[in-house]
């Protein structure tokens, strides 16, 4: 299951590095048209827009991401203490 898992949040970063390196080049060539003349910006500045757009989202998703990988490995490294444990603990506050 951790193999399925692995392999599928390697696909989405991949997803989301090919998609963010796409828009980054679209946007950079936009705003090369963009500079011949102020007149572009009202034919073009929608689909500026959206790219920047589409940049936000990756953002989002690349934290929705990590935010889902650390509570995983915070599962994984939990340790549960034995009731044994836990009163022994208990009585080594006590004495102090």
């Amino acid at each position: 299951m951790k193999k399925d898992v692995d392999s599928i949040v390697e696909q989405a970063l991949n997803n989301i590095q090919s998609d963010r390196g796409e828009t980054l080049f679209l946007l950079m060539e936009l705003k090369g048209y963009l500079a011949v003349s102020k007149e572009r910006y009202s034919e073009s500045g929608a689909i500026a827009a959206k790219y920047v757009e589409t940049l936000q989202r990756s953002n989002e998703q690349l934290v929705k991401l990590a935010t889902l990988l650390q509570r995983r490995e915070t599962k994984e490294t939990n340790i549960e203490l034995s009731d044994n444990d836990k009163q022994e603990l208990f009585d080594i506050i006590n004495k102090d």
